[in-house]
């Protein structure tokens, strides 16, 4: 037998290779994985190893646990975290208690999951775990928690109450139901009735744990505090670094060299009536062009804020650590500071303002055929609002849109229709959902609460900013530059399944085994429209959609049924557009404030900062207006409303009245005499005994029973007669899953068996 050949090395990788292989493996790899990945023999061995240790001196890879490699910035499998705050639909987020932001740039975003097990503790904001993470994408981790090191949050937010012993603390967080107790000489400066900041002590006196008051925010008799506690609540920035606000305040007109001058176009712009900020405006006229003929010529200017706020400046770190601006019903905490906001960076009638526009041309069927970006020094010509326009198109013109309505809004409106034409083409999904406005007083008591209208002119509005905003995503892939897109995956197998499994409860059937498009859902929809269900299915076909989200990575937007889409009409309020700002500037070479090299190499951090950043708004938004609802109904115990239930879980129900919007809680124990089974496939409560079903968007009259402004809950009981559905879809899904709780005539509440499921709480 022949010895065996000696194996031929392989050609030792170069410098890039090894980092792309580091870089495509979400795991951390070794050198035996890279050596093994590459064909490389042992007398190769310590090249690799040299080559390795010095990407690590420069810092262009790091070194984790048993000596494994990644990419600068990724975490370790196993990793302490901090819980700071939750995303829109109520999921626990985190931070690295390693990560380094100045080093390293904004943190992943990092998803952590429920404890599970025996032994499983509740986890909430403040708190601080041990998890175990999986690597979900460039900028993104799901953490499984192993252990919780701390019991309560560090910090909390709460009422100051006089208490048998001395003094108590209320959270004013509806997860932290237990009071704590404060010494008399851990009060500071505050009194009763306060709203403060406080912070957790060790120790317990009566069972209650402790607390030590650390800044005093406010008397909560001031309506102005529901604000103040969602600021708290969600940790929204306020204070302004003094370097931010000279630079805000020493900013001037943006020059007219370097730019087009588009003085003469007569661009309007078109808001809600409160608007303070307009970063918008538009124009169409028909394309005089005779080979396009019924087509459409427009134009979208959107503020230069790039001009003001350069890569790397006191304004740019701080309107990045904030991500976005966030609307309360009686204040906007903004990303950037009044004198930019609502000063050089809006688009103020009859004042010049510097722009960065798109210029427009479609065919007669709303089809783009061409567009030109352009750096230009604009003039308003009239500030417009969405009421005002609808009435002069209706045939009520003003003072301000009469002389506008032939020449601008016909055309505008005639764009419109083309836009919407194309957009049903298409096919993006057409949900109806209702919206409310808060409407607060100077002194901010709430007034009323309405149902926000919805014109024509809205919908105008927003199909010119999409139409711009897929320019803006277009033309960077052109120039070959980095875009943060706004990404919208499809639902996940998991929610489609759980939503067909319901629609089946209906009747109603979403196809499957095909590919997935927002034509099915749009089906679904227009089978429950002007149907007793309509707002529900439209409700649990928003439930099942996936998150948009900002990223680097382009892989379309689902529910618009777009190829590729980035933010760009909005860089006063959301740091995405200025990003895309900065990158068309760099790509077409149109001056200062282009977007810099270190900013391009860490859009991926960026992108998983600003989607948190956004969410976090969301929820603060969320929060605030309904608080600001619960202090309306706090003066209307007793009464009686109808509404329909949004929730279903063993807690009980959660309903949502028609009028105001207000969301509560109808706790099982408040239910009429009955064994209820937690059907989680129906979304129901089936009651066993006397056959009573309370379902998913099932019509109720309820009485409030309480109203805390403070801690945002509001509890109602079923109004006595109105005793849930006993027809013959009592149980639709045959033998229901989960946990039942029985309902004795006193109203205290008996497990039944079996143990198990369960709903997971309030939806959103």
């Amino acid at each position: 037998m022949s010895p065996a050949k000696p194996r031929t090395p392989a050609p030792f990788p170069t410098r890039e290779q090894v980092l792309e292989y580091i870089r495509e493996n979400p795991d951390h790899v070794g050198k035996r994985e890279i050596a093994r990945a590459f064909g490389l023999t042992a007398d190769q061995r310590p090249q690799l190893r040299a080559l390795l240790k010095d990407l690590e001196a420069e810092g262009t890879v790091q070194r984790g646990r048993k000596r494994r490699f990644a990419p600068p910035g990724t975490l370790p499998e196993v990793t302490v975290l901090t819980v700071h705050t939750t995303d829109a639909d109520g999921e626990l987020l985190a931070r690295p208690d390693t990560w380094d932001a100045e080093e390293l740039g904004p943190p992943p975003r990092v998803l952590v999951l429920p404890m599970t097990g025996r032994h499983a503790a509740a986890i909430g904001v403040g708190d601080r775990v041990l998890a175990r993470l999986t690597r979900d994408g460039e900028a993104s981790y799901t953490a499984k928690p192993i252990k919780r090191l701390a019991s309560a949050p560090a910090r909390l937010l709460g009422v100051l109450a006089e208490g048998p012993e001395g003094y108590r603390l209320r959270p004013t967080s509806k997860r932290d139901r237990n009071e704590y107790i404060v010494r008399a000489g851990n009060t500071g400066n505050a009194r009763p009735g306060e709203l403060v900041e406080a912070e957790v002590v060790p120790g317990r006196h009566y069972g209650l744990r402790m607390a030590k008051v650390v800044d005093c925010l406010g008397d909560t008799a001031n309506p102005r505090a529901v604000s103040l506690i969602c600021l708290h609540t969600h940790g929204i920035p306020t204070e302004w670094p003094p370097e931010a606000e000279d630079q805000a305040r020493a900013a001037g007109p943006a020059p007219l060299e370097g730019r087009e001058d588009l003085r003469d176009v007569p661009l309007v712009t078109i808001d809600g009536e409160d608007a303070r900020d307009f970063d918008d405006a538009v124009w169409a006229e028909p394309d005089p062009d005779p080979a396009n003929p019924g087509g459409w010529h427009a134009m979208v200017a959107i503020a230069d804020v790039a001009w003001y706020v350069r890569p790397g400046d006191a304004l740019d770190d701080e309107a990045l650590r904030r991500g976005n601006s966030v609307y309360f019903p009686d204040r906007v905490v903004p990303m950037l500071p009044e004198a930019l906001s609502n000063g050089w960076c809006s688009l103020r009638p009859d004042e010049e303002r510097g722009c960065l526009a798109v210029e427009l041309w479609f065919d007669a069927d709303g089809i783009k055929r061409r567009h030109r970006f352009v750096r230009g020094l604009m003039r308003s010509a009239a500030r417009l609002t969405y009421t005002q326009v609808q009435m002069a198109v209706d045939g009520h013109p003003d003072e301000a849109t009469g002389p506008l309505t032939d020449p601008l809004l016909t055309p505008l409106y005639g764009l419109f229709r083309a836009l919407k034409a194309a957009r049903d083409t298409r096919g993006s999904l057409d949900l109806d959902l209702p919206e409310r406005r808060v409407i607060v007083a100077e002194d901010g008591t709430v007034t009323g609460i309405q149902p926000r209208a919805r014109y024509d002119s809205h919908r105008l509005i927003e199909e010119l900013m999409v139409a711009a905003n897929v320019c803006a995503a277009e033309e960077l892939e052109r120039l070959r530059q980095p875009c943060m897109y706004r990404i919208h995956d499809e639902p996940s197998q998991e929610k489609l399944g759980a939503l067909r499994d319901f629609l089946h409860t209906l009747d109603i059937k979403l196809s499957a085994g095909q590919v997935l498009t927002p034509h099915q859902f749009n089906r679904v929809l227009e089978k429950a429209r002007d149907t007793e269900h309509e707002h529900l299915i439209n409700e649990v076909v928003l439930r099942a959609q996936a998150q948009a989200e900002y990223n680097p990575e382009n892989i379309g937007h689902f529910g618009l049924g777009l190829r590729r889409y980035a933010h760009f009409t909005s860089p006063i309020r959301r740091y995405a557009d200025l990003l895309v700002h900065r990158a068309l500037i760099r790509g077409l070479g149109l001056g200062a404030g282009a977007l810099a090299d270190d900013q391009a190499e860490q859009m991926a951090q960026i992108g998983g900062h600003i989607s948190s950043t956004e969410r976090r708004a969301a929820a603060a938004e969320r929060d605030a207006v309904n608080r600001f609802t619960v202090s309306f109904l706090a003066g209307q115990v007793g009464a009686t409303f109808t509404g329909r239930v949004n929730g279903v879980t063993r807690a009980g129900l959660f309903v949502t009245l028609d009028d105001t919007g207000a969301d509560g809680l109808i706790p099982i124990s408040t239910l009429p005499a009955d064994f209820y089974w937690h059907n989680e496939e129906a979304r129901c409560l089936e009651g066993r005994e006397h056959g009573r079903v309370y379902r998913l968007g099932q019509p109720l009259t309820v009485r409030l029973v309480e109203a805390e402004p403070i801690s945002g809950g509001l509890l109602f009981e079923v109004l006595e007669g109105d005793d849930g559905d006993t027809g013959s879809g009592g149980r639709p899904g045959g033998r229901p899953r989960g946990g039942g709780v029985r309902r004795g005539p006193t109203g205290r509440r008996r497990s039944g068996p079996p143990k198990g499921g369960g709903g997971r709480g309030r939806p959103r």
